[in-house]
């Protein structure tokens, strides 16, 4: 399916669908950049991919590239922080889970709108923040 047939306005899709497209998204991306990096083994691949994904790490991602987001990226992460999904945390908790759905949602948003790259700016930042390399 492609952006153009989608009938809702993004900012309009209800949060856990963008954070439903968000996880994929990120998930994706974080893949392609532990390959890029040189990680081939699958078991390393996974190890390390966890380091990025973890509700945790999205939620402490987060929280350090508020001050850069935009109001209407504020208020898409406004809207996944607060959205009931349902399910609850398997390790983490409530607190990083809700942070990490609005992480979600914000890429699932920019993935819904095409903004490639706001998003891969984004990314390298949340990259740069688990690695270690973030300067605040």
């Amino acid at each position: 399916m492609h952006r153009e047939q989608l009938k809702n306005d993004p900012k309009l899709t209800n949060p856990l669908v963008l954070a439903f497209l968000g996880d994929a998204t990120y998930a994706h991306f974080v893949r392609f950049h532990l390959i890029a990096k040189g990680l081939v083994k699958p078991n390393q691949l996974h190890k390390q991919a966890n380091r990025y994904v973890s509700a945790a790490a999205q939620a402490n991602i987060l929280l350090q590239l508020m001050p850069m987001l935009t109001e209407e990226e504020a208020a898409i992460v406004r809207r996944g922080r607060n959205s009931k999904s349902g399910s609850t945390a398997k390790n983490a908790s409530i607190i990083d889970y809700r942070h990490a759905t609005a992480f979600e949602a914000l890429i699932g948003y920019l993935s819904l709108t095409g903004e490639e790259t706001r998003m891969a700016e984004l990314l390298e930042k949340a990259f740069a923040i688990v690695e270690g390399a973030h300067e605040g």
